[in-house]
């Protein structure tokens, strides 16, 4: 009976141990993942060199315990580009920053839309006007607006399409997956001159372009990204 009892406990031990690599498994399959290879600790972040297949790829955490051969999986990451850490003073081709990480799949997805909050360090675009304004007078568009006209109308084209032509002030490529360009008109409406526009093409920093896209008010990216007004999508026409 004492035997019989034994075997039933070891059975059961050993079918939910199966079901608890099983749903790690399955989880995991939902979420990219990488194996840690290298880590470097620097000002409040852990910078991971992890093996993702093939290839190898520098990550960034939030400071915490990380040892070689860690598994970690992740979600929504947010890749920067020709990245200098001041901290390690040195130059990264490509660091991925991950705000929605674990080390067991299952617990990411019990994550959901939560992250972890993350302070970038460097440069990164933010809803904040972070250039000085020119002086300009360039021509409105035919069937376009300024940027006055946009700041001050903002319900009016709100989900709407506009072309607004401006001179490229700022340029940050690849954030996020797209490019961010900072323009100005030389118009302003209630101290604000300044107007971000995403887009997949390349500009040219001091260059006039004319740009057709799509209005969106109140955009939050999470992380402190934050716009009060974007023109998204948008493609030079001119």
């Amino acid at each position: 009976m004492k035997k019989l009892f034994l075997f039933t406990v070891l059975l059961t031990v050993l079918i939910s141990c199966k079901n608890n690599t099983n749903q790690k498994a399955e989880a995991g399959d939902e979420f990219e993942s990488f194996v840690v290879k290298e880590s470097i600790s620097a000002g409040g972040y852990v910078y991971l060199l992890g093996e993702q297949g093939e290839d190898l790829k520098w990550f960034a955490v939030t400071s915490r315990d990380v040892n070689t051969g860690d598994v970690f999986y992740y979600a929504e990451p947010l890749v920067m580009k020709d990245f200098y850490s001041k901290e390690l003073d040195r130059p990264f081709d490509e660091v991925i920053f991950l705000m929605k990480v674990a080390m067991d799949p299952n617990d990411l997805k019990e994550l959901g839309m939560e992250k972890e909050q993350m302070t970038m360090p460097g440069n990164k675009p933010s809803g904040k006007i972070t250039t000085d304004k020119q002086d300009l007078n360039i021509e409105t568009p035919k069937k376009g607006i300024s940027i006055a006209q946009l700041y001050e109308n903002l319900k009016q084209f709100d989900g709407k399409k506009v072309i607004i032509k401006g001179q490229v002030v700022k340029f940050s490529p690849e954030i996020m997956n797209t490019n961010w360009v900072h323009i100005q008109d030389g118009t302003l409406f209630d101290a604000k001159y300044d107007l971000t526009i995403t887009t997949d093409q390349n500009v040219n920093v001091g260059d006039i372009y004319t740009f057709e896209g799509t209005v969106v008010l109140d955009k939050d990216f999470g992380y402190g990204y934050f716009y009060e007004v974007l023109i998204e999508k948008a493609k030079i026409i001119e």
